[in-house]
C-alpha cells in the first residue's frame, strides 16, 4: 500500500508541475500577444477540405459561358431572333428540313409542315410521350416558313387589319422563328383553343408547358414578358433549342431567351416598317 500511495504521490507532482508550466507559457504568449496573432490566422484558414479544394480548383466553365453554339448564326439551335435581331442571311432557308413520322400524319401534321432534322425528333418524342400520358393527340399546326411565306402572312395582317396589329402579332419577314425550322405551333386534337390565348388552360396546354424541356422546347412567348419579347402570350409557339439549354432555363426559372442570354429587350422593331 505505501508504495502505491508514492506512485500516486509523485503523478500528482508531475500533474501539477504541467500545470504550472502551461500557465506560465500561456501567460507569456498573453504578453507576447501571441493568441491574437494565432486567433487572426485561424480566422483566414479554411473550414473544411472541400473549401480548400473550392479555392485551389479552377471553376468549370460550363456549356453556356462560353456558348456551345452561336446565338447569331442562323444554322445554331440557340440562335435568338427577335424584333432587333433578324436572321442572317435574311433570306435564309435551313438544309436539314424534315417531316415529323407522326402515327397519323394526315391528322397530327395536316398542312403538311417540315421542321428542322433535331426539332422534327423533339416533336416526335413529345406527342408520343404526351399520347402514353393520355393527354391527346398532338397536332403541328405550324412550322417552318420561308422567307417567302412569312412576308405573305405579314402583307395580310397588314392589309387586313393594319399596320399597328401586323407589327404586333406577326413578325416581319426575316425575323421570324418559323424560318429557322425551329419553331412550332401546337394544338391537341378535341381540346380546342387553336392559336389561341386559352390553349394555355387547356389539359394539354399545360402539360406542354410543364414538361417541353425534358424534349428541348421552350414556351418562347410566355405570358407578361411583351416588354422582353415584342409578343404577347402565345401558349402554342414552342421553340427547339435541345434539351441542355431547355433544361438550364426550367431549372433556373428563366423564361425568355434575351433574359438567358442577357440580350437587350426587343419590344418594338429598330426602324419603322418600310
Amino acid at each position: 500500500m505505501p508504495q502505491n500511495n508514492g506512485r500516486v504521490s509523485m503523478r500528482l507532482r508531475r500533474l501539477i508541475t504541467l500545470s504550472v508550466v502551461g500557465a506560465l507559457l500561456i501567460g507569456t504568449a498573453g504578453v507576447l500577444g501571441l493568441p491574437k496573432i494565432l486567433s487572426d490566422q485561424a480566422a483566414n484558414l479554411p473550414e473544411t477540405i472541400q473549401t480548400i479544394a473550392d479555392q485551389v480548383q479552377a471553376k468549370p466553365v460550363t456549356i453556356f459561358d462560353p456558348p456551345k453554339h452561336s446565338i447569331d448564326e442562323a444554322d445554331s439551335i440557340w440562335v435568338v431572333v427577335n424584333k432587333h435581331r433578324q436572321i442572317s442571311p435574311l433570306k435564309y432557308q435551313p438544309t436539314n428540313l424534315v417531316f415529323p413520322t407522326l402515327p397519323k400524319p394526315k391528322v397530327q401534321n395536316p398542312f403538311g409542315l417540315q421542321l428542322r432534322e433535331e426539332a422534327a425528333l423533339a416533336t416526335e418524342e413529345m406527342a408520343a410521350a404526351l399520347s402514353e400520358e393520355g393527354i391527346g393527340t398532338l397536332i403541328l399546326n405550324s412550322g417552318f416558313r420561308t422567307y417567302k411565306n412569312q412576308q405573305g402572312l405579314y402583307n395580310r395582317t397588314r392589309d387586313t387589319r393594319g399596320l399597328a396589329v401586323a407589327e404586333k402579332l406577326s413578325a416581319r419577314p426575316g425575323h421570324s422563328e418559323h424560318q429557322l425550322g425551329l419553331a412550332a405551333d401546337f394544338s391537341v386534337k378535341g381540346q380546342g383553343c387553336v392559336i389561341m390565348v386559352c390553349f394555355g388552360n387547356t389539359e394539354a396546354g399545360r402539360w406542354i408547358a410543364e414538361n417541353a424541356h425534358e424534349y428541348g422546347f421552350v414556351l418562347r412567348y410566355p405570358k407578361g414578358y411583351k416588354p422582353i419579347t415584342g409578343f404577347q402570350y402565345e401558349p402554342w409557339h414552342f421553340r427547339y433549342v435541345g434539351v441542355e439549354l431547355a433544361t438550364e432555363m426550367k431549372t433556373n426559372g428563366i423564361k425568355t431567351l434575351e433574359e438567358f442570354w442577357g440580350l437587350d429587350a426587343a419590344p418594338d422593331y429598330l426602324a419603322p416598317a418600310g
